[in-house]
């Protein structure tokens, strides 16, 4: 049996609604109480309201996790949202151990891609890839899935007067969309035997900069200072943590270290030889629909 954690989230909604109707998949959320429903869609609304094999897993509530993992096999263990260092590792031990006590076989973890080590939130995920290699009795799989193409949403969108401000420089970020690395995830979670203690980058194949993406949005690129992009995202209100996390994500990419030249991405390959998705055109499309 297939276990895969995060479902209520904008990735594992998707894993889920490519999971529909199997029954020998699980689906694991924080919320309390799951419903079973006739329907699936991919939004992560239709997704807690309750698909078939849904169970309680809350890896801040531990005691969940012994009841939610047993009579699995393979754990697709989506990356336990971003956080405090201490606060992702201590879920992702928890999630670990447990499915080490529970006989899981093999684990299938989404972690980030390998030229993001300069981004802030990385270490958490190079700690669990680590901590995976160390198991006595697991085997694992690392997706190390780039930065997506609908994150550029958030930190490259026009403003009000129709200005990309983000500090890109000239830097270029090799984006993928959340949809081929759903069907990467599916594709590995479910024939795990193929892909044993491998690790696969799943970046974009066409690096986008700020002024492809002014262009294909008929705006102006004017980027901004470093300095100007933290005093914004402190002002916003939002949590300390995350003003690193996006001040790193605006460098590495300015910089040069995301635009896909430092892995040789797989992503092609476990898509089963298709074209991935044009992130160009995903990026469009989210801003399009926020």
């Amino acid at each position: 049996m297939l276990l895969v954690t995060g479902v209520s989230g904008a990735l594992g909604s998707l894993v889920a609604a490519r999971l529909a109707g199997r029954d020998d998949v699980v689906l694991g959320t924080r919320a309390a109480e799951a419903t079973r429903t006739a329907e699936v869609t991919r939004t992560a609304d239709a997704t807690r309201a309750g698909l078939p094999g849904t169970r309680r897993v809350d890896f801040d509530a531990p005691g969940t996790l012994p009841e939610a993992f047993a009579g699995v096999d393979t754990l697709l263990l989506v990356s336990a949202g971003y956080g405090e260092d201490d606060t992702v590792v201590a879920r992702h031990e928890a999630a670990i151990s447990a499915a080490e006590r529970a006989g899981v076989r093999h684990v299938v973890y989404t972690s980030l891609s390998g030229d993001g080590d300069h981004l802030t939130y990385a270490l958490a995920h190079r700690w669990t890839e680590r901590r995976l290699r160390r198991s006595a009795t697991l085997d694992w799989t690392i997706l190390r899935n780039g930065l997506y193409a609908e994150f550029l949403t958030w930190i490259a969108a026009p403003d009000a007067e129709n200005r990309i401000t983000g500090p890109l420089g000239e830097g270029r970020l090799a984006a993928v969309a959340r949809a081929d690395l759903a069907d990467v995830a599916v594709a590995v979670a479910t024939d795990p035997a193929a892909h044993r203690n491998r690790v696969y980058e799943l970046v974009g194949e066409r690096p986008l900069g700020g002024a492809d993406l002014a262009a294909a949005l008929g705006a102006t690129y004017a980027p901004g200072s470093l300095a100007d992009a933290r005093a914004a995202v402190a002002a916003s209100g939002a949590v300390p943590f995350q003003v690193p996390m996006l001040a790193s994500t605006y460098s590495a990419i300015a910089h040069g270290f995301l635009d896909g030249t430092g892995v040789e991405s797989d992503l092609r390959a476990l898509l089963g030889g298709r074209e991935p998705l044009d992130a160009l055109n995903v990026f469009v499309k989210a801003v399009r629909e926020r």
